[in-house]
């Protein structure tokens, strides 16, 4: 994510790469959630819940409205956690809230 640490807002972005070139490229969709955690591992936000076909994206997320799927509440200062999963891909990447 850029900026880190973020002030109000950061962007986050992902690549999801093509399966198969034997596949159509409906199949090629993968189900795609990105949500974000405190340090307690309580999620604070989901957003991204969809399935995705191959490519680049890039979501913005606000700390004040959590720009989510999911009702998320005003974030205060400190270390957060997001996880993008993609088919049997999961990653988790830290995050700086300075206000």
């Amino acid at each position: 994510n850029y900026p880190n640490p973020f002030n109000a807002s950061t962007k986050i972005q992902y690549s999801i790469p093509a399966l198969s070139e034997n596949r159509s490229r409906l199949s090629n969709s993968v189900r795609v959630v990105l949500k974000v955690f405190n340090m307690l591992g309580e999620e604070n936000a989901t957003l991204v819940n969809e399935e995705k076909l191959p490519g680049n994206y890039e979501i913005e997320f606000s700390a004040s409205s959590g720009n989510s799927l999911s009702s998320a509440r005003h974030l205060s200062s400190g270390i957060y956690y997001y996880r993008l999963q993609a088919g049997d891909f999961s990653q988790t990447k830290k995050m700086v809230l300075v206000q």
